[in-house]
């Protein structure tokens, strides 16, 4: 019995399996997409597959698929499947790049710095008697660093912009933002870091970027500044940080991502007075609009057009 062509294989881990299934399709009813559940129960070829679309994946995973063309992500983040050496390294990989993804991240960001800005935080219950009540900043009076101004960091800027934040962006390489001050390379970091009052971090992590923020850097800041950390975990030395909690140097820690994650209960940063901790919610794919965007993906890789993003694996992201 000839075995049925396979084009594609989700591989879900954390994803909604059922709603990644239900929107590819609706996106292209003709894409040829089954799980891995099914290959295995239906005892199809694995040579057949052609493209995988993964988020995390188990170790060894992608290798049974000697025939793969593209990996695309559902992640923005692809360190994982950078770090794994089982993925093949000539198969090209796609990051995630999509309408919710981009929108999730400004929101969170220009939340959280509004929240700093008005200092939500200090003012209890009886606000108006409260002693440290003091006369409003607008959001002119600030400026907001963001580290990493690729296509989740530029939007933000943008955002800050246009709500009339002085912003400033740092990245490996030169860019062009409308408004935005850029930094650029580690020669330009102390520099980046001395004029931001708020600093956001959106870098990959890297073998270039992990420690980025210590305490070289955070001594530096403007004293009362504050972090937001979207990113990964690993760009910030904790105990860097929570030094410069306690003497003041820094106000404020927003904090969405970790090292490990569930961050456990008796985490120092869940116990710290000036940290804010959320789930690793600041920014995440929407089925809905991220299925059309791998579809039109695959079929610009048929048509051997450009797709993007690719992942440089040299620079790590």
């Amino acid at each position: 019995m000839e075995t049925q062509t396979v084009k594609t294989v989700f591989i879900g881990s954390d994803e909604d399996q059922d709603a990644w299934m239900r929107e590819l399709r609706l996106a292209d009813p003709e894409l040829d997409l089954v799980t891995v559940e099914q290959i295995n129960a239906d005892a199809m070829d694995p040579q057949s597959v052609r493209y995988a679309i993964t988020g995390r994946i188990r170790p060894k995973v992608l290798s049974i698929y000697p025939s793969l063309r593209a990996i695309l992500s559902t992640w923005a983040g692809v360190e994982h499947l950078l770090s794994d050496p089982t993925v093949p390294g000539h198969i090209p990989i796609v990051r995630m790049v999509e309408p919710s993804l981009t929108q999730g991240m400004v929101e969170y960001v220009t939340c959280h710095v509004l929240n700093i800005l008005l200092r939500t935080d200090q003012y209890p219950k009886t606000g108006w008697s409260h002693p440290q009540r003091v006369a409003p900043r607008f959001a002119r009076d600030m400026t907001v660093g963001i580290m990493g101004v690729g296509v989740l960091g530029s939007a933000c800027a943008r955002s800050l912009v246009r709500l009339g934040f002085s912003v400033n962006g740092w990245s490996r390489t030169p860019k062009a933002i409308d408004d935005v001050r850029i930094y650029a390379g580690f020669d330009q970091l102390n520099d980046f870091a001395r004029n931001s009052e708020i600093i956001v971090l959106l870098l990959p992590k890297t073998t270039m970027t992990v420690e980025v923020l210590n305490t070289r850097i955070l001594s530096l800041l403007p004293r009362g500044a504050a972090v937001i950390n979207v990113a990964r975990g690993e760009l910030i030395n904790r105990e860097a940080l929570l030094d410069a909690l306690d003497c003041g140097q820094l106000s404020r820690a927003i904090l969405d991502v970790f090292s490990k994650e569930p961050l456990d209960d008796n985490h120092p940063y869940r116990l710290h007075p000036k940290v804010t901790v959320t789930p690793h919610l600041a920014s995440v794919t929407d089925p809905r609009t991220a299925a059309p965007v791998i579809v039109e993906n695959i079929r610009r890789f048929e048509r051997g057009e450009p797709v993007a993003p690719l992942v440089d694996r040299e620079r790590g992201y």
